[in-house]
């Protein structure tokens, strides 16, 4: 059974966001990916679940301007590129993993 509690979170250079869960798993997120994978409406269709934006619009080199707590369950970030309205549930976080650990089982529990 997978943990989506943050023990700590931390930007890593102006590129990557690492979150240290309570089991002691590590995901490293770059910001570009987060960006592409925005759950918000804008980003994603609301009844089905599908990509709006296109991920070629989003820079590779596209930053978090700022991360902000949401409760006790998620992330919200403000992106360089002027993008700001997505809540990142600490749930889909973790499963967004894609260290060889999380990959290596796609489907399970622990992905």
């Amino acid at each position: 059974m997978l943990n989506f509690t943050p023990r700590s979170i931390e930007k890593v250079e102006d590129t990557d966001l690492r979150i240290t869960w309570e089991d002691g798993h590590e995901t490293v997120l770059d910001f570009a990916t987060l960006r592409r994978q925005c759950p918000c409406a804008a980003c994603k269709d609301e009844w089905t679940g599908e990509a709006i934006l296109d991920p070629k619009a989003v820079p590779d080199a596209v930053a978090a301007t700022r991360a902000d707590v949401v409760g006790n369950y998620a992330l919200a970030f403000a992106f360089s590129d002027g993008h700001g309205t997505g809540i990142y549930p600490f749930e889909l976080l973790r499963k967004m993993c894609r260290c060889v650990e999380c990959a290596y089982h796609p489907g399970s529990e622990t992905n």
